[in-house]
């Protein structure tokens, strides 16, 4: 802990020749090598701690500025070493400052009475007329904020982690607010009840009021121009900037908000990223993404969302107000000028296109399009398993992961083929297969949920969903095998066997959190019956996502033994070699799908606007000069390698598989 001393007679008469004053000099302690070189027309009052001041700050084009407090008010404040301060409108009161910091041209920074930095703020998330107020935190996590939302036919659950919340943000309450070390203020407007962490940088903010950047060495936070904040919490790693304004939210990590952006009464969680539209109550779990001006989203929960330009919902069907609220699944997207009327659930990797006013529940078709016809929507079930779109979007999501934070929040499963999405695909087909089977085979049009589909799109989505079946099921089998020696097949019975007994049975999506039911639910009654902490709660949460592969096995064992009609302790060699030979010809034809799909950028239709004033010919060439040739790109080279890796995997299993004794 650093000593403090008095200031000597000599000291205060230097400062006060340099235009300093003080309420009670007496109130000014300083380090014990302090030196006052380097403070100027400063006004002290209340109880001053002040270090010393020896490092040199280099500018952006090499100007250089010494540590040093110039022009301001300091009022209750604690400077540690090596801190820039110049150019305070009004004052700082309040603050304790940490070193290396650099401050200029701001207006206030001041804490009034006990503050709680942002936390224990309620926001009511998804129902703007009430009844899901999330009280945000500075570990708030997805999966705890998706129970919170959804789960409140418990009031007991609720109740319990809202008390948790409470109680961590009543420790923080004090009338001090902390600006962490090597932060960067500068020509910033009002900061009032803020905390700061390290390695901040605030650069031209307008207003910031009631709130905590959890900014680190790690993963800086930067706060641009023009930015009014009030009642936040922002996370580590996010980028806020270009005049955009946030108003009770909890913004997560790796987020990026910028051009205007508009956000109200929201949640966003890693990865998110809004710019140019707005946001009204929502719940934007990892990897809701909206980048148009004229994107409106209300009152519902999204994540892996793309949000087309001119995507809006409504929630105001009827006169009580704006209460109602929608549901996108995991994936889901939405075409420019696309409209839900909420209520309604959009399945998991649904293509939303269109105009759809009929409140329609497709979670139990997922991969679908959804097109408005007139002023019908018409589903078409599993098209987007072989869309090129899907797969594209699969593979860039853990490549644009922006945390940088060793201390994730939020547990994020990236699979494409889960158990989440299988038990979908699985359900897909009873419910297609016995539309078929009431309405009759013959029939042209079936209706579902408030959507039409066509007998064409009916008899395809099941051949679809089978496929992407086959397939799960067959990665996990090989991903069991692929690595493990065996002679005979009890060595291979043997393998088979699950690690756990934990994953049968229902699987839920926690917003990124892909885990078995019985966990969450196991979770949600020790929370309800026994003493349990916050911390507690995110362990049990990154447990399961780090068990995921142990839970999958368990799962799909199960799904196995149902598609073999006997337990794994009597499968035969055969069994196996049927199910390896499915998996690679599932695995192949829908390649052979997603490479037809990709082959469709390269048509005629697609060059269209190239080589303007030349002749065919010339429009290749214009067009192969900018996006490059079908065979050479680069995707559609990995799906012919994708083909070929999985073919001979296939066939070295079904070779190892038939030298086994039975």
């Amino acid at each position: 802990m650093k000593n403090y001393r008095l200031l000597t007679e000599n000291e205060i008469e230097w400062l006060k020749a340099k235009g300093c004053t003080a309420e009670n000099w007496k109130n000014v302690r300083v380090s014990e090598d302090f030196r006052s070189d380097y403070i100027t027309d400063v006004h002290f009052s209340g109880n001053i701690l002040l270090g010393n001041f020896n490092k040199t700050f280099e500018l952006a084009g090499g100007l250089q500025r010494h540590s040093g407090i110039h022009r301001c008010c300091l009022h209750n404040c604690t400077i540690e070493n090596d801190v820039y301060i110049d150019q305070v409108a009004n004052y700082i009161a309040n603050y304790h400052i940490d070193e290396g910091t650099y401050i200029e041209n701001v207006n206030l920074l001041v804490v009034e009475k006990d503050s709680t930095f942002g936390n224990g703020v309620k926001v009511p998330v998804m129902n703007e007329g009430g009844g899901r107020e999330i009280p945000i935190f500075d570990y708030l996590s997805a999966p705890l904020a998706y129970i919170l939302t959804l789960y409140r036919h418990r009031p007991v659950l609720i109740q319990k982690i809202q008390k948790l919340i409470d109680e961590y943000a009543c420790k923080l309450k004090s009338d001090i607010g902390t600006i962490g070390k090597n932060v960067r203020i500068v020509n910033a407007g009002s900061i009032k009840n803020v905390r700061i962490g390290d390695c901040a940088n605030i650069e031209g903010a307008s207003c910031l009021i009631n709130g905590s950047i959890n900014s680190n060495f790690f993963a800086p936070v930067t706060i641009g121009a023009g930015v009014k904040c009030d009642d936040f919490i922002i996370s580590s790693g996010v980028s806020v900037t270009d005049y955009t304004l946030v108003s009770r939210c909890f913004i997560g990590q790796g987020c990026i908000l910028g051009k205007h952006y508009s956000a109200l009464d929201s949640l966003f969680f890693s990865n998110c990223q809004g710019m140019h539209g707005e946001a009204t109550a929502i719940f934007a779990g990892p990897y809701t993404v909206s980048h148009h001006k004229s994107t409106l989203l209300i009152a519902g929960m999204f994540s892996f969302l793309n949000a087309g330009s001119g995507s809006n919902q409504s929630n105001h069907m009827y006169k009580l107000g704006p209460i109602h609220q929608g549901l996108a699944e995991r994936g889901a997207k939405t075409t420019s000028d696309s409209y839900l009327l909420w209520p309604a659930k959009i399945g998991a990797f649904t293509l939303v296109m269109g105009r759809h006013t009929k409140h329609s529940d497709t979670s139990d078709l997922p991969f679908s399009y959804l097109i408005e016809n007139a002023t019908d929507s018409f589903l078409v079930p599993a098209v987007n398993l072989r869309s090129v779109g899907t797969i594209r979007d699969a593979q860039k999501w853990p490549k644009r992961d922006n945390r940088k934070d060793p201390k994730k929040l939020d547990p994020i499963n990236f699979n494409l083929l889960s158990p989440y999405t299988i038990q979908k695909m699985i359900k897909g087909v009873e419910v297609l297969k016995n539309l078929q089977k009431i309405s009759g085979e013959t029939t042209e049009i079936y209706t579902y949920q408030n959507c039409s589909i066509k007998i064409s799109s009916l008899l395809k989505g099941i051949d679809l969903y089978n496929i992407g079946i086959y397939k799960f099921l067959g990665n996990s089998l090989i991903s069991r095998l692929k690595d493990r020696k065996f002679n005979t097949i009890e060595d291979i019975r043997e393998i088979l066997k699950p690690d756990t007994h934990v994953g049968s049975g229902e699987w839920i999506d926690l917003s990124g959190l892909i885990s078995p039911k019985t966990e969450i639910e196991q979770l949600m009654k020790k929370i309800e019956s026994q003493p349990v902490s916050l911390e507690e709660i995110q362990q049990s949460f990154e447990k399961m996502h780090e068990e995921y592969y142990s839970y999958e096995w368990t799962w799909a064992k199960d799904k196995l033994e149902i598609y073999w009609g006997k337990p794994i302790a009597e499968v035969t060699r055969e069994d196996l070699v049927q199910m390896v030979e499915l998996w690679k010809n599932s695995v192949v034809t829908l390649d052979h799908l997603i490479y037809d799909d990709a082959k469709k950028e390269f048509s005629l239709n697609a060059k269209t606007g190239f080589g303007v004033d030349g002749d065919e010919q010339q429009k290749s060439l214009d067009f192969e000069s900018v996006r490059g040739s079908f065979e050479n790109n680069p995707f559609v080279l990995e799906v012919i390698n994708h083909i070929k890796i999985k073919s001979e995997l296939g066939d070295e299993l079904l070779n190892r598989l038939k030298r086994i004794t039975n």
